[in-house]
């Protein structure tokens, strides 16, 4: 059992590699904006613990300054994060079969785990469930220790934050770039970008998101058997563990 752990974990740094050196960049860049606003590296540990809701902990740390009242935290909240039903929708039946693995899932659902979980083929005698946690984790783990090196080194050393904030957008263009490298058809992405750009100009910076997000799912959706048939049926992955911990047939051995 060791040895398949092993095995798996070994499988899950390897693809959570890119994502290891954006978290800690982009995780440091948190850490630092927090501090600067007055929290500490503790604060910033129990954030990414908690919350750890990439962009929406940029947010977090203007509504901390503000001292927003609740219902206008949670408003913005819903609207920075709204995307996230989205991605729930998709990796329904990616998730089935995970018991007790499941709300962790959901909980460590980021952008980058997201694109991870949609793009990565369980290695070969290694199980689904296992392989999703530790890629949940691991991406986790990688932004706890950004943010605490950040808020550390805020604290440590005079530093200029102006521009800062711009390191989650970079990690978005650099995760988008390699999905467009590596992507069968690039259909999805130019229907996304098409839907987004068609929604800032009806919509403005501050409302786009919620109705291209809707647009581009709704085209999708419309198009999917054209789609399908150009790029082929997404490939079945092996069922995971059921909620009583026992292994799927094609699991480590």
């Amino acid at each position: 059992m060791a040895k398949d752990t092993s095995k798996t974990l070994r499988a899950a740094l390897t693809a959570t590699a890119p994502v290891f050196f954006g978290y800690i960049f982009v995780g440091m860049a948190f850490g630092l904006l927090l501090q600067k606003a007055g929290y500490n590296a503790l604060w910033a540990f129990g954030c990414s613990l908690t919350v750890y809701a990439g962009s929406m902990q940029f947010v977090l740390v203007e509504l901390l300054t503000s001292w927003v009242g609740l219902a206008q935290t949670a408003v913005v909240t819903l609207a920075v994060q709204a995307r996230h039903a989205f991605y729930g929708l998709s990796l329904i039946d990616k998730f089935k079969g995970l018991g007790k693995k499941k709300p962790y899932l959901i909980f460590a659902l980021t952008d980058e785990t997201y694109s991870l979980l949609c793009s990565v083929k369980t290695p070969e005698g290694c199980d689904r469930g296992k392989f999703y946690l530790l890629i949940s984790a691991l991406n986790q783990s990688y932004w706890i220790v950004g943010g605490v090196l950040g808020a550390t080194i805020g604290e440590l050393v005079p530093f200029n934050s102006t521009g800062i904030d711009f390191a989650m957008t970079a990690l978005f263009i650099v995760i988008f770039v390699e999905q467009w490298l590596t992507a069968k058809s690039h259909i999805p992405a130019l229907v996304g970008i098409v839907c987004a750009a068609v929604c800032l100009l009806l919509f403005g910076t501050g409302g786009f998101l919620p109705p291209a997000l809707l647009l581009t799912v709704a085209v999708l959706v419309a198009g999917r058997r054209t789609i399908e048939r150009k790029i082929g049926p997404p490939a079945e992955e092996p069922a995971g563990d059921a909620s009583d911990g026992k292994e799927a047939p094609g699991s480590c051995r």
